[in-house]
């Protein structure tokens, strides 16, 4: 299973809708679009995961890298739409305290 990342600006939020398997060997490419997106000045980010059916700890890390990068500019990464697999990964990892969760795209985008 592949990862899939759809973008679309919505004011002045981009939105990256994730779908497939994040692990060892797509986390990069996760990545690669954060970092992208904040290089090109987007500074408010929100990721909907509700098609996200895995999540590894490389994917984790990628999260955390762009919200440490994005935080740093007064920006910040929101998520949206979780799946179980992904809420239950965050919770055990601890990082569901640091991340802004958010049940639906619109709650997210709206939170900025």
């Amino acid at each position: 299973m592949s990862l899939e990342l759809n973008q679309q600006e919505l004011k002045r939020v981009l939105l990256i809708e994730v779908s497939g398997r994040v692990d060892s060997t797509t986390a990069d490419q996760l990545g690669k679009a954060l970092n992208d997106a904040i290089d090109e000045g987007q500074s408010q980010l929100v990721l909907d995961l509700s098609r996200v059916d895995y999540m590894s700890s490389a994917g984790l890390r990628e999260l955390v890298s762009a919200l440490k990068r994005l935080q740093r500019g007064r920006g910040d990464l929101r998520l949206a739409a979780l799946s179980e697999r992904v809420e239950e990964v965050l919770e055990l990892a601890g990082l569901d305290e640091i991340f802004k969760i958010y049940e639906t795209q619109v709650e997210a985008v709206g939170s900025f």
